[in-house]
């Protein structure tokens, strides 16, 4: 039996302090993908027909490669942010730990291969 009241077993058990951060990150990455997935969408759509050669040329632009590397980036980044927050909300236990580190790993794996690939193919 404690002699400590509800209030005071409670007290220090607040916030980590970082869930401000995880939602500002959230909210700005949302919002630059906003424009960066408009212009993505928009170029190809005003594509129509485009050979193989035609694409690499247009990706060989500094400012076009700058663009799509920035789109990964941030894509997964949000991504990661997401899913981060799912898994803290619904898994529980040793599968939390592991969940978030495949995540992880997952989201900056595939993020160095959109960065690789695009480098690859504008130099």
């Amino acid at each position: 039996m404690s002699l400590r009241t509800p209030l005071s077993q409670a007290k220090g058990l607040g916030s980590a302090k970082e869930g401000a951060h995880h939602w500002w990150a959230q909210r700005l990455t949302s919002v630059a993908l906003v424009p960066l997935t408009l212009w993505l969408i928009f170029t190809l759509a005003s594509w129509g027909e485009v050979s193989y050669v035609d694409a690499i040329e247009w990706m060989q632009s500094p400012i076009v490669a700058v663009g799509l590397a920035l789109l990964v980036i941030v894509m997964f980044y949000h991504v990661q942010l997401g899913i981060q927050v799912i898994v803290e909300d619904y898994v529980h236990g040793w599968l939390k730990i592991v969940s978030l580190v495949l995540l992880n790993f997952a989201c900056i794996s595939l993020a160095f291969i959109g960065l690789f690939s695009i480098i690859k193919v504008s130099l």
